[in-house]
């Protein structure tokens, strides 16, 4: 039996290393195939000697898990149930019932917001929603991420959802059993508003398939208002597409300027990405929103428009993630996430923050023009306030707890734009003067 279980091994092991990743690593390990009978005799050891059987197929996949966390924070072999999922995401929609979703803790799935017109809004789902039961199954006895596979699944099918509700008043519980249709879901990523002084105002969530579009809209909308100035907030966007990224930096910057570069081990993994020769929104005044959470896409796009000057960038120091990623399929639909590359600014500034560093918040990442510090869970409460993320079927919870909650980043933006507007007509002013 050991010496079957060992050949399956070898065969999966050494399938792995020939097919994924001899482009990348195999030829530089001289002794592959004797650290590889090594795995194979750990792994007889514990069919052996383990005090419970385990399946070697389940030790091969651990194996990997291992493997690609050795290599940095971003590298990491990937489940076909966890592709499947990424696809999904990447996509930008996906089919599913419209919630957006908070894990407080082991077998707590709390609902944050139902999405609007959303089977789940029309149902009547509320903000603090519990969701407790999903087709029968109890949540508690589920990992998170397998409850959110549970909701999701081929538009047209139907999931039974059981949910706990507590009246704010009276504390008492109740619950609701609901039967949703799911539908394709294209969460929304973009939230605008106007604010005073004619000041547009631009929240992004992630960089996926339809950002660009729907930040054009809100262009649109606010420019059909009378928009005379532009925030955009990245706080929080932890990237995405780098299409999607790179697409709305060409939005801001024109004239075939350099948006981004990769630079790799290996000269394929250098690559530059440019802007198209007019920018549609060459000339408004504009701010950048960013802090600790903005990651990846963000950072692309607030390092090219730092970089040439396009927009006054105000905030806290960004994350720090910027090394590009490989995800290559697998023979059985599995990945693999592996870091080829690192992101560049136009003028030359690494993006990726030296993780294992003792300073390491002091390094990478992209510092604002104007730091102005902010507490990461106040600052969050104010985003959501701004941008009216929750919505309720009732409205009886339409805004959060948090509601009217300081911003003191977005306060100084608004007042540096106003600032600017008036200091442009005080020079307006004083040329006609001189003439």
């Amino acid at each position: 039996m050991k010496k079957k279980i060992n050949i399956y091994v070898i065969f999966m092991i050494a399938a792995f290393f020939m097919g994924t990743m001899f482009p990348f690593a195999y030829s530089g390990v001289d002794t592959g195939l004797d650290q590889l009978k090594i795995l194979v005799d750990v792994m007889g050891k514990i069919q052996d000697n383990f005090v419970e059987e385990k399946d070697a197929k389940d030790l091969v996949v651990g194996a990997l898990y291992g493997m690609a966390s050795q290599l940095d924070e971003f590298s990491e072999y990937i489940s076909v149930e966890d592709m499947k999922a990424m696809r999904e995401e990447t996509k930008g929609e996906f089919g599913g019932v419209g919630m957006r979703l908070n894990s407080s803790k082991q077998g707590e799935l709390i609902v944050v917001t139902p999405l609007p017109e959303s089977p789940a809004y029309k149902a009547g789902v509320e903000p603090k929603d519990k969701v407790i039961k999903i087709d029968g199954r109890p949540v508690s006895e589920m990992k998170s991420d397998e409850a959110v596979a549970a909701l999701r699944g081929e538009v047209g099918t139907k999931v039974k959802v059981e949910l706990e509700r507590k009246d704010e008043k009276t504390g008492k519980t109740s619950i609701k059993k609901v039967t949703l249709k799911r539908t394709k879901i294209i969460p929304e990523v973009v939230f605008s508003k106007m604010l005073e002084g004619d000041i547009g105002y631009i929240y992004v969530t992630d960089f996926s398939g339809h950002t660009v579009e729907g930040f054009e809209k809100a262009m649109q909308t606010l420019q059909d208002k009378g928009m005379k100035a532009l925030i955009v907030d990245l706080r929080f966007n932890p990237g995405g597409l780098l299409d999607s990224a790179v697409n709305m930096s060409k939005l801001f910057i024109g004239d075939n300027k350099l948006i981004v570069y990769t630079k790799g081990r290996k000269e394929e993994f250098f690559k530059e990405y440019k802007s198209n020769p007019k920018a549609k929104y060459a000339d408004i005044p504009m701010a950048l929103l960013v802090n600790e959470g903005s990651a990846s896409g963000s950072e692309i796009v607030a390092g090219a428009l730092q970089d040439h000057k396009r927009a006054v960038l105000i905030g806290s120091r960004t994350f720090g993630k910027g090394s590009v990623q490989q995800v290559i399929s697998l023979p059985d639909t599995s990945g693999l996430r592996i870091t080829v590359a690192k992101y560049y600014t136009p003028l030359g500034r690494m993006i990726h923050k030296n993780f294992k560093a003792k300073n390491a918040d002091e390094t990478g990442g992209i510092v604002p023009d104007i730091v102005v510090p902010f507490e990461p869970a106040k600052a969050r409460a104010a985003t959501f306030y701004t941008t009216n993320l929750i919505y309720s079927p009732s409205k009886k919870t339409a805004e959060p707890e948090q509601a009217k909650a300081a911003d003191p980043v977005l306060e100084r933006a608004v007042e540096l734009l106003k600032a600017r507007e008036v200091l442009g007509n005080l020079n307006v002013k004083e040329d006609a003067k001189a003439k």
